[in-house]
C-alpha cells in the first residue's frame, strides 16, 4: 500500500521534485489533477469534424486520452515538465525560410530526438525521487501515449494554450517540449495558467496553409507539420506551393508570436545541430542514399519520416525552389524512383519548373 503523507510532507515532496527537475535540465515542473472534461469535449468535437486527418490513433484510445486515471489506473496527479529544445547554434529561422534553395527543419528537430532526451531524464527524475521517498507508482510519457499533454501542462501552471493551439509560457514563449509523469502521489496541484493572448491574432495569418481556421482552432489536414510528418500519402497538390521549403514541420505560427521574444534555446548539448541540417541545401539532401539517410538521422526525430517521406517532402520543396540546373538535375535523378508517391511528387516538381518528365 502507498505510504500516507501529511499536507506539509506533500508540499515538501513537490518542492524537492522541482529542485531535482531543475538539476536534470528541466525548465519548469508543475502538478495537475486528472479531470479534463472541457478538453475531452473539445477533442471529441475535433475528431467528429475529422480535423485530425488520418491520425487514426486519435480515435482508437477513446476517453483514455483525456482521463489519465483510466490510462494508468491509480493515477491521481500528473507531474508535467517542460524543456527548451530549440538548437542553440541553429542558423536564424527567418534566413533559412527566405532561401528557397535550402531546407527548413523545425528548430526542435535539429539535434537529438527530444523524445529520447526528455524520457531519459524523466526516468532519472523518478528513480532519484523514489530513492529518497520510497516506492511510489508512476509512468513516464513524452508524446508517447494517448495523453493530452498541453491541457495537462496548462492545468499544471506551465502555460496557456494559445490561439495557434501551442502552449505558451509568459517567461519562455512556446518553443519548448513537454513530458509527464503519471503518479499515485497526491501532490498539491498548481493553479492553471491564465490565457494571455488577448486580442493578438498574429499567428492566424502567419500560417502558410490556413490551418488555423479560427482562434484556438486547428485543422490538421492543412497543417504543414501534419502533412510533412504525420501524413503518409500524397500531399494535396493545392497545398504544396504553400509548403515552400519546409521539409520537416513548421514553426511559422510560433515565429510571429510576440511571447517568443522571451523564448530560450536549449541548454543541453544533445540539442545542438547535427549534420548541418539547420541550413542544408535541398539538392544536397535529396542526393542522400537510404543508407546515408539512416546513418545521418540516427537518434534524430527525423527518423519517424522514413526515407520515402523524406524524399517526398524534399521533392515538394525542390518544386518550390528557384529554377536552376542543380535543382533540375536533382529532380531528374529521382524521376525513376521505385516508390510511386516519390515519382509523382517529382513529376509535379518538374512541371513546376516547366519540365515534362518522360514516361515512368
Amino acid at each position: 500500500m502507498p505510504r500516507t503523507f501529511t499536507p506539509a510532507e506533500l508540499e515538501a515532496l513537490r518542492a524537492r521534485l522541482q529542485a531535482l527537475a531543475a538539476e536534470l535540465g528541466f525548465d519548469q515542473l508543475g502538478v495537475a489533477g486528472v479531470q479534463l472534461p472541457a478538453d475531452e469535449a473539445n477533442l471529441e468535437r475535433w475528431i467528429r469534424e475529422r480535423r485530425h486527418g488520418e491520425m487514426r490513433y486519435m480515435e482508437r484510445h477513446g476517453s483514455l486520452r483525456s482521463r489519465p486515471a483510466e490510462l494508468v489506473p491509480g493515477t491521481v496527479r500528473v507531474i508535467s515538465v517542460r524543456m527548451a529544445a530549440s538548437a542553440p547554434d541553429a542558423a536564424p529561422a527567418a534566413g533559412v525560410l527566405a532561401d528557397a534553395s535550402r531546407a527548413y527543419v523545425a528548430r526542435y528537430a535539429l539535434g537529438r530526438d527530444y523524445h529520447k532526451v526528455l524520457r531519459s531524464r524523466l526516468a532519472r527524475l523518478a528513480r532519484t525521487f523514489e530513492r529518497e521517498v520510497g516506492p511510489f507508482g508512476y509512468r513516464a510519457f513524452v508524446d508517447s501515449g494517448p495523453v493530452m499533454e498541453k491541457p495537462l501542462a496548462r492545468e499544471a501552471g506551465l502555460g496557456w494554450i494559445g490561439k495557434h493551439t501551442n502552449l505558451i509560457n509568459e517567461r519562455a514563449g512556446s518553443l519548448f517540449m513537454l513530458g509527464e509523469l503519471f503518479t499515485d502521489l497526491p501532490l498539491p496541484v498548481d493553479a492553471p495558467a491564465k490565457d494571455r493572448c488577448g486580442s493578438c491574432i498574429a499567428c492566424l495569418p502567419a500560417c502558410p496553409t490556413g490551418a488555423i481556421t479560427a482562434p484556438y482552432q486547428l485543422d490538421a489536414r492543412r497543417c504543414i507539420s501534419y502533412l510533412t510528418i504525420e501524413y503518409h500519402g500524397a500531399i494535396p497538390e493545392e497545398l504544396r506551393p504553400a509548403i515552400g521549403n519546409r521539409i520537416f514541420g513548421c514553426d511559422d505560427c510560433q515565429l510571429v508570436c510576440p511571447w517568443n521574444k522571451f523564448a530560450r534555446t536549449a541548454t543541453l548539448p544533445e540539442f545542438r545541430v547535427r549534420q548541418g541540417l539547420d541550413a542544408a541545401g535541398l539538392a544536397e539532401l535529396f542526393a542522400w542514399t537510404e543508407q546515408e539517410w539512416l546513418e545521418r538521422t540516427a537518434g534524430s526525430a527525423l527518423r519517424r519520416l522514413g526515407y520515402r517521406r523524406w524524399l517526398r517532402n524534399i521533392a515538394v520543396a525542390l518544386g518550390n525552389a528557384p529554377t536552376s540546373e542543380r535543382v533540375l538535375a536533382a529532380l531528374r535523378s529521382r524521376a525513376g524512383a521505385t516508390d510511386e508517391t516519390v515519382r509523382e511528387h517529382v513529376r509535379w516538381a518538374l512541371a513546376r519548373h516547366g519540365v515534362t518528365p518522360g514516361p515512368d
